[in-house]
């Protein structure tokens, strides 16, 4: 069981003085809604104008901010308002604590999917998007026409500040053993290969321990997406990187015509095969398969919207899997 205070940890970061921890009981929450108006409008009349209270009322708000913070927030130079050093590191969490309480509140108890409109914003790579998250756009689109999926790029904070990272979305597509301590539900396994150009020297007969360590690499830069990568060094081979990139997608365009190689998953490999003069190989060494879940806030987890998300992924995810084995065998080609 995750403990409340890893729950509402953005909450409570944002309303803490210097790490100190907060009873929320003894706080009005409406203050996050006045914190926030006035960070990022920084004037005490616009503020008021944006969250419907009057000058005088959001003037009294931020008196009480500045008094439980012990800081000024917005100090006035000249005729307008700048941030404190305290208020600019409160703007960006701010914003987060804001998101936890507004899909706190937005939860529901029922959920029609063909009758709903509203948007889920999944945090995704580039890989996740092409192999499930399109069959997930076409589900929903057959089944809930008035739901909306966003995809936004996983960032390099996501293995530090998870919590955070998880408050701002409904989900997370990321494999297992990368994050922990939170809820997931299983969508599909998958497994890496190596690919090489179409016409590569030397490599007719697959490639070998050594030519791993000999030849040029393509990688992921995001080497946590990459557990097989990791292992290498267990095996005692150092990839000596050529180049690097910020998308799996992008892997085959900077093979292809090279001495290249690149490790990628095995579903993405032959989504992109056709596009580029490549070709997948197995590994010379047993990777690490890959298991996609789907993770989640414990917020959302009663939550009838998300119920419906998380058994439509799993479904999908299930779909996925059944798609692979019925129709590409059991391995991938090597020559």
């Amino acid at each position: 069981m995750i403990a409340i205070h890893r729950v509402y940890s953005p909450l409570v970061g944002a309303l803490s003085k210097g790490g100190a921890s907060v009873n929320l009981a003894s706080l009005d929450l409406n203050l996050v809604v006045a914190l926030r108006a006035l960070l990022e409008e920084r004037n005490v009349t616009r503020a008021g104008q944006r969250v419907g209270l009057s000058q005088p009322a959001m003037s009294a708000s931020l008196a009480r901010l500045r008094r439980h913070f012990g800081d000024e927030l917005l100090a006035r130079v000249g005729g307008h308002y700048e941030l404190t050093a305290l208020g600019q590191v409160l703007l960006d969490r701010t914003s987060t604590a804001y998101d936890v309480l507004e899909r706190l509140f937005a939860s529901q108890a029922d959920f029609d999917p063909a009758g709903e409109s509203r948007e889920f914003k999944l945090i995704a790579s580039d890989y996740a998007v092409a192999v499930f998250g399109t069959e997930l756009a076409r589900v929903m689109h057959e089944e809930a026409p008035g739901i909306r999926l966003r995809f936004t790029q996983t960032p390099n904070t996501v293995v530090d500040d998870t919590a955070t990272l998880l408050s701002t979305a409904d989900g997370l597509l990321m494999p297992h053993g990368v994050i922990s301590g939170f809820p997931a539900t299983d969508l599909y396994g998958d497994s890496w290969v190596l690919l090489v150009a179409e016409d590569h020297p030397g490599v007719e007969d697959g490639l070998t321990r050594q030519d791993l360590a000999r030849l040029p690499w393509v990688t992921y830069q995001r080497t946590y997406d990459a557990p097989a990568v990791r292992q290498l060094g267990m095996l005692g081979v150092e990839p000596r990187v050529e180049v690097s990139v910020d998308s799996f997608q992008l892997l085959p365009l900077l093979v292809a015509g090279t001495r290249r190689i690149a490790l990628i998953q095995a579903r993405l490999a032959r989504l992109l095969e056709p596009l580029a003069a490549v070709r997948v190989l197995e590994p010379p060494y047993e990777a690490v398969p890959l298991q996609e879940a789907m993770w989640w806030h414990p917020v959302h987890t009663h939550d009838a919207a998300h119920i419906w998300l998380r058994e439509t992924a799993a479904r999908v995810g299930r779909r996925v899997s059944g798609e692979r084995e019925a129709a590409e065998g059991p391995s991938p080609r090597t020559g």
